[in-house]
């Protein structure tokens, strides 16, 4: 690569790939000598990107934060892969970012090129977003960023935990991943108390602090960390099929919960759906949702939740309401 402007570009590109360059191997990317890459970081140094070296036989460079965000350099791929991860984030359970992911999608949709703002509008036309209506489990946005940085850069992270039982403890942990499942955030990590890996709901999860020690990545004991999170969640709450009948047409009955249940149809004006939950109270919550009238298949565990709901529900319609004075009326409603 002769060309120094494009050369200074993919210079940017490359520290932007990574926390930190050897030298050696940064020159070695761009096809250069040393002497050569030297002077491209000055370069970029001019143009306002704080780029911090390392001397010594092991020195190199890292990208430094600066007090303001310089231009991040793209390519096709990333691009439109950063305009549809905005588009998700805007229906995400990370607290506050579906402002921020609305108005950063405008501008990076705003500067595409127009081959490629219409690929990401042309997926945006033909995707039906189905946000999750119950209540969520939000992440703290700071907190996702903190333990996302501590896994890319193999750095040991303490935070305050809060198990299922509510039990409060501080836990120190080599950070391995970040796991999305469902609709929750997982941390895998292993515990360095416990001298075991474990899988931390960033829900319960608070004031994550870097503790600067850098450690060696452990292997795994599973294919992957998906698989590690899935079969923690399997252990905790065996899945229960449930399939339920809606006179509703199928089209109609997906628009509402396609996203977690398959949908087919079943007849005019009737639908069949099948899902497989963790729990009997989302399947409840979204038959509810349906506003339609359903007959529940299986499990017959389902037919007395819906029962008890309906009698809790019931109650909650006749309780009146006090008056302005602390009163209630001992014949009906007030009109």
């Amino acid at each position: 690569m002769t060309d120094p402007s494009a050369r200074t570009l993919r210079l940017l590109s490359l520290l932007q790939q990574r926390r930190y360059w050897a030298g050696p191997d940064l020159a070695d990317r761009l096809g250069v000598s040393v002497r050569t890459l030297r002077r491209d970081v000055d370069r970029l140094r001019e143009l306002g990107y704080p780029v911090e070296a390392q001397r010594g036989v092991d020195g190199g460079y890292q990208l430094a934060p600066g007090a303001a965000l310089p231009p991040l350099v793209l390519d096709d791929e990333e691009a439109v892969a950063l305009a549809v991860g905005l588009q998700t984030a805007a229906q995400s359970a990370v607290a506050g970012t579906a402002e921020s992911s609305v108005r950063a999608l405008a501008k990076v949709v705003q500067v595409m090129p127009t081959r490629l703002r219409r690929r990401v509008e042309a997926l945006r036309a033909v995707t039906d977003p189905a946000p999750w209506a119950g209540p969520q489990q939000l992440v703290d946005p700071e907190a996702l960023a903190v333990v996302a940085q501590a896994c890319r850069d193999c750095e040991r992270l303490g935070f305050a935990y809060t198990a299922a039982d509510a039990t409060p403890s501080h836990r120190r942990v080599e950070p391995h991943r970040l796991v999305t499942l469902g609709r929750r955030w997982y941390l895998v990590g292993y515990d360095l108390d416990r001298g075991d890996w474990r899988s931390f709901r960033l829900d319960r999860l608070a004031r994550p602090r870097p503790t600067g020690a850098r450690f060696a990545p452990r292997r795994l004991p599973a294919e992957d960390a998906v698989a590690f999170v899935r079969a923690g969640t399997a252990a905790l709450t065996s899945p229960t099929p449930v399939e339920f009948l809606v006179d509703a047409p199928a089209d109609r009955v997906r628009a509402r919960i396609g996203r977690w249940a398959r949908v087919e149809d079943d007849g005019p004006g009737r639908s069949r759906v099948h899902m497989v939950a963790d729990g009997l109270d989302w399947p409840a919550f979204a038959i509810g949702t349906l506003g339609a009238e359903v007959t529940v298949v299986a499990p017959p565990e389902l037919v007395d939740l819906l029962h008890e709901w309906g009698r809790r529900f019931g109650r909650a319609a006749s309780v009146v309401p006090p008056d302005e004075h602390g009163d209630r009326p001992t014949e009906g409603r007030s009109p």
